[in-house]
């Protein structure tokens, strides 16, 4: 009876004990559509962000006077306890703001926007910082890769015979179409510490890493052509080394079906430290000052046209709505601006290539048979002032996407007296999607002393999983999951 007892209270107990964390969604109150980006603030410079489906995961601990407050620019701003949260079905439903362009500016004075433009590039270093600062942050990256083509097959071989020839041509266009019906996905989070002294001295420590992963992700192009690679050797004289050529470029000089027998590191759940400590500094690099940054890329009133749009007041600030497209053929985005008149900060940029406009181009396709054109770059920077009036960045979204054109003809000339050769084509066309998300819970000074103190690691071992697992970030300020990254299940692809 006792132990019936004890289960009993367990299970009514079981609500409250579990109930550590809220998961709720932000609503336009007119239209009911999803509000992504919302700022929740659960305590003074503390909180999360939406994510793109307008929701959220908040841990109850970090929630200061039982009341929540969301903002957003564009809509007005709401508090609500914990209780309301609870009644209204964890639904919170925010009203759009009111556009006040007219009703501030009564007269025909309306600022000039390429002088508030000016005002913000002014007002940079005096309003961000960059250096010396310690930056706690959970980074989500989902990838995505689509084949439109893959070709493999060994054109010619003296070595060889018909019926082998066949059959390998066989396995490698078995290898193709499997990989062309296979979707290409998987997210990878991490969290950790960014010290950045300067641009030179950064040291990551990450705290935690997960990879979610279909069952078979050997999906990149480097993976691809050396299992095609080792198709096309095991048909060859496995007991020879060969010389791979490609054009007029020799890769390797002693190519063998057991170079990758003894290579135990790629069955390691690691990441490279330098890796990811690259990945995180490039996104943030798009929230600071300097040259690259996307600030200085748009404050630009030579190469582009602004107009002020619309204006409310915040908590007694007025807000200018800007939007930007290019003037000149060097311009690349199109966006917009929210800016203080306070303090001619920004407190969020939206950007994306323009239409007809690209980023990166190679095209080589008659020398190298390559070709690459990076033809998606669209992002979302939010900011909000710390303690010291200083502007940090709290969240950070860039996707990013290329086409790719991968033509190689490879010949395998095998290191003997006669030196046989076997010419193998390889030719893969596709594109890839990397969206990437830095939400910061919280950002430091950083002395010198401190920094030189920090010992950072090559490497970092992550969790493989097969699923999203609402527990495996319990506790810690995160982004919540999309329908996408919930829904995704590794063992079935």
């Amino acid at each position: 009876m006792r132990a019936f007892f004890i289960l009993g209270v367990l299970l009514l107990l079981s609500p409250f004990l579990n109930a550590q964390e809220l998961t709720a969604k932000i609503i336009d109150s007119k239209t009911n559509a999803s509000i992504p980006f919302v700022a929740v603030q659960t305590a003074p410079y503390k909180g999360v962000i939406s994510n793109e489906e307008g929701e959220f995961v908040i841990n109850l601990k970090d929630v200061d006077a039982n009341m929540i407050e969301f903002s957003c620019l564009g809509y007005q701003s709401l508090t609500m306890s914990l209780e309301d949260l609870e009644s209204n079905n964890y639904i919170i439903q925010l009203a759009p703001a009111i556009n006040e362009l007219d009703a501030i500016y009564l007269t025909n004075t309306k600022p000039n926007v390429d002088s508030i433009i000016s005002r913000v590039s002014e007002n940079l270093i005096k309003n961000y910082k960059s250096e010396a600062l310690s930056y706690n942050f959970f980074y989500r990256e989902t990838s995505y890769t689509n084949f439109e083509n893959l070709d493999l097959e060994i054109k010619k071989s003296s070595k060889v015979k018909k019926r082998q020839l066949a059959s390998a041509n066989k396995e490698l266009a078995a290898m193709g179409s499997s990989i062309l019906n296979r979707k290409a996905v998987y997210f990878t989070d991490y969290s950790g510490t960014l010290n950045v002294l300067d641009d030179s001295l950064k040291k990551l420590n990450v705290e935690k890493a997960t990879k979610i992963i279909n069952s078979n992700n050997e999906m990149s192009l480097e993976a691809i052509q050396k299992n095609a690679q080792n198709t096309v050797l095991r048909y060859l004289d496995t007991t020879m080394t060969y010389k791979l050529k490609t054009g007029l470029f020799k890769i390797e000089d002693s190519l063998s079906l057991n170079d990758g027998d003894d290579d135990n590191e790629k069955d390691l759940d690691e990441f490279k430290i330098e890796d990811l400590k690259k990945n995180t500094w490039s996104v943030l690099q798009k929230s600071q000052t300097g040259r690259g940054s996307m600030l200085q890329t748009i404050l630009n009133t030579k190469i582009y046209d602004y107009t002020l749009v619309n204006a409310s007041v915040i908590n007694g600030d007025v807000i200018y709505f800007i939007t930007f497209e290019p003037k000149r053929s060097s311009a690349h985005f199109s966006g917009s601006l929210y800016v203080s008149e306070n303090t001619y900060g920004v407190l969020k940029l939206d950007y994306k290539y323009a239409k007809g406009k690209q980023g990166e181009k190679i095209n080589l396709k008659l020398l190298l048979g390559v070709k690459y054109i990076e033809n998606v770059n669209t992002g979302t920077i939010i900011y909000q002032q710390n303690d010291q009036t200083i502007y940090e960045p709290r969240y950070i979204k860039n996707e990013s996407g290329q086409y790719f054109y991968l033509n190689r003809p490879l010949k395998f000339i095998e290191n003997s007296s006669d030196r046989p050769k076997t010419t193998f084509n390889f030719k893969i066309i596709g594109n890839t999607i990397s969206r990437e998300e830095v939400l910061f819970s919280s950002i430091t000074r950083l002395n010198r002393l401190t920094f030189e103190t920090l010992e950072e690691k090559e490497v970092v071992a992550y969790d493989v999983l097969k699923k999203y697992n609402n527990s495996t970030w319990s506790g810690q300020q995160t982004l919540a999951p999309t329908e996408e990254l919930k829904a995704f299940d590794g063992k079935e692809n």
